[in-house]
């Protein structure tokens, strides 16, 4: 099947096996042939209230059904779904309302200034559930980002909302059970499981995250194809062997992960556990201007990277003055689509950090060894520069996270007088860790400079299921606190 819309890949997959759970969530579950009836409906109902071809529609919700009956209703009367999350505080969902200028915002906190749905109001019963004639958006998605540290931006993929559901993606196959683990208003997670449903995809939903419930589904619905981000490889690691083993784990033939560094340990883990041919790794931006991947026991060869760029792309290493930096040297990283620049996404509310000949920049900082194989270092806003030497808050944190009583970490630098900064670790741990032991783990794993000067723990969770750590907003709190004569306890290694 060459490329269609959504209209006719659902009507197909429909035809095919009508009665098939489309996608379950919780104990609600849906049919192909119910969802593709539904979303006609749904599409008559954002019509009627104005929503014209390539215009926005802001989805506010939380992992559901009706997040991909909206996404999807969307898409069939040719406008472009624009995924938030449902827990934006109003001045959040305000800013970036006034950004996209959607023509309907569905779900999300009351008082927005725009036509809105309440996310208990998704009713399309008196619509016909004929089908609609084919349109396509001109763009097929439009996440944000940036909008909880500082200024938000959407990321608009030229693409159209056009699909080949017999194209190879992925490695996603037809008729495949998914289980999406992961909050839908991170691109990854929405972008995987709305492909998957053009796939013929059973999508098994999480309305949260829970590493035993992930198991579970697994398990239960034969689940073969997932996406996790390295929080959640290390949730389910830490269930620990006995746990792991109460469940067949035989159905997997793909996971892929992305969105943040995965730890050494915790990949070598994983392989030993899964299989390299079935672990997959995928580094890139929402904007898709680069993407490398690598395959888990071609990662064994190459310990530490995230693969090569495919071929579409070209991958550099820049220096501060914009020159190419030799294998194994760390720099920038700029990359750029080989169709040239700007041909994968623009952005609304913001430019591009580009080179004179279309490179551009993620902020991510790395090295490429002799066989153009990419490792990360970190993002370069993140980069501590202690006493003249560069530290890498990634490194530092993969260490802690490797002690057994660790759940998880960040790390930060705080101004020093003597050093410029210092490097200030926040962990949440079982309480029976103490600082002098932590650092004690650590000194026979990293430099001595690399070492934390102070640690910090907490009960909570630093990184969210998607696996992202908001570091600037933890710096500035750790700063102000210390301003008004607030200091976290603080355990000093011996020397420095």
């Amino acid at each position: 099947m060459a490329l269609a819309t959504i209209h006719e890949i659902l009507a197909r997959h429909a035809d095919a096996a009508p009665d098939r759970p489309l996608i379950t969530c919780g104990a609600h579950v849906v049919s192909r042939r119910d969802f593709d009836l539904r979303t006609n409906q749904l599409a008559r109902r954002f019509a009627a209230l104005g929503v014209t071809r390539d215009a926005l529609v802001t989805i506010a919700l939380p992992n559901s059904i009706g997040l991909f009956e909206t996404a999807v209703a969307a898409w069939k009367i040719g406008a472009t779904p624009q995924p938030v999350s449902a827990r934006l505080p109003l001045p959040e969902l305000e800013a970036i309302v006034e950004l996209a200028n959607p023509a309907v915002v569905v779900g999300g906190p009351a008082g927005v200034n725009a036509l809105r749905i309440d996310a208990s109001d998704l009713a399309a019963d008196e619509f016909s559930s004929s089908a609609l004639e084919p349109v396509a958006a001109s763009y097929w998605k439009a996440p944000t980002s940036g909008g909880s540290t500082g200024r938000p931006k959407l990321i608009v993929a030229h693409a159209p909302a056009m699909f080949d559901p017999d194209a190879s993606f992925m490695e996603m196959r037809l008729d495949q059970t998914q289980l999406v683990p992961g909050a839908l208003y991170h691109n990854a997670p929405f972008s995987m499981s709305l492909i998957g449903i053009t796939r013929g995809h059973h999508l098994v939903v999480m309305p949260k995250f829970d590493a035993f419930e992930a198991l579970t589904l697994i398990e239960r619905h034969r689940a073969s194809w997932l996406l996790l981000v390295p929080t959640m490889m290390s949730r389910i690691w830490r269930l620990g062997e006995a746990t792991r083993r109460r469940f067949d784990m035989s159905s997997i033939e793909t996971i892929w992960h992305m969105a943040a560094p995965c730890p050494v340990w915790l990949k070598e883990a994983w392989i030993d556990w899964i299989g390299g041919e079935k672990l997959w790794e995928l580094y890139g931006g929402t904007e898709g201007q680069g993407i490398t991947t690598i395959r888990g026991d071609e990662w064994l060869r190459h310990r530490g990277s995230v693969g090569r760029p495919l071929d579409p792309f070209d991958m550099c290493v820049l220096d501060e003055a914009g020159r190419p930096q030799p294998p194994g040297v760390v720099g920038e990283v700029f990359m750029r689509p080989k169709a040239g620049a700007g041909t994968t996404y623009h952005y609304v509310g913001a430019a591009p950090k580009a080179t004179a000949d279309g490179f551009e920049s993620l902020g991510d900082m790395g090295w490429l060894d002799a066989d153009g194989y990419l490792y990360l270092a970190d993002r370069q806003s993140d980069m501590i520069l202690v006493g003249g030497a560069n530290v890498y808050p990634a490194e530092v944190e993969s260490a802690i996270d490797s002690h057994p009583l660790v759940r998880s970490s960040a790390v930060i630098g705080l101004p020093d007088d003597d050093l410029g900064n210092v490097v200030h670790a926040i962990v949440e741990a079982e309480q029976s860790l103490d600082a002098q032991t932590l650092l004690n783990f650590l000194r026979e794993r990293i430099a001595l400079y690399k070492t934390p000067r102070s640690v910090e723990f907490v009960d909570s969770p630093l990184r969210d299921d998607a696996g992202k750590v908001r570091r600037s907003a933890l710096k500035a709190e750790r700063i102000a606190a210390s301003a008004s004569g607030a200091r976290p306890d603080r355990i000093m290694p011996e020397t420095q």
